[in-house]
């Protein structure tokens, strides 16, 4: 097993506790079933949110998903001008057999549009 790095992120509508959560666990659960992994295979990950994002802990939701046991840390994204608005964004360490080349880094939302390079 080797250890890598998966990349994610995802827009939400609005500063809104439900939706953070909501968009959180869509995107850490997407990342794990495109990357077929398990909890398991989780070493950490850590979640950052642009700054007009306060209404909830990304890591929460998580947390919810059962990842209880699993290192999860929060940060605010750098406020860079004319970034765009309301984005989580994930960075996990996974223990996997797949080469940097088969992982699928995943980008839902508005957010699908920080890399178009990326297949979804």
């Amino acid at each position: 097993m080797a250890v890598r790095a998966l990349r994610g992120a995802t827009q939400v509508d609005a500063d809104d506790r439900q939706e953070i959560l909501d968009r959180s666990a869509e995107l850490v659960t997407a990342v794990l079933e495109r990357n077929e992994l398990v909890s398991d295979d989780i070493i950490s990950i850590w979640f950052t949110a642009t700054q007009d994002l306060t209404a909830e802990f990304p890591a929460y939701a998580a947390r919810l998903l059962g990842l209880t046991d699993v290192p999860l840390m929060c940060a605010t994204e750098m406020a860079v001008p004319g970034a765009m608005p309301r984005v989580l964004r994930l960075l996990a360490h996974v223990d996997t057999q797949r080469t940097r080349s088969e992982l699928r880094h995943v980008y839902l939302h508005g957010a699908a549009a920080l890399r178009t390079d990326l297949p979804q």
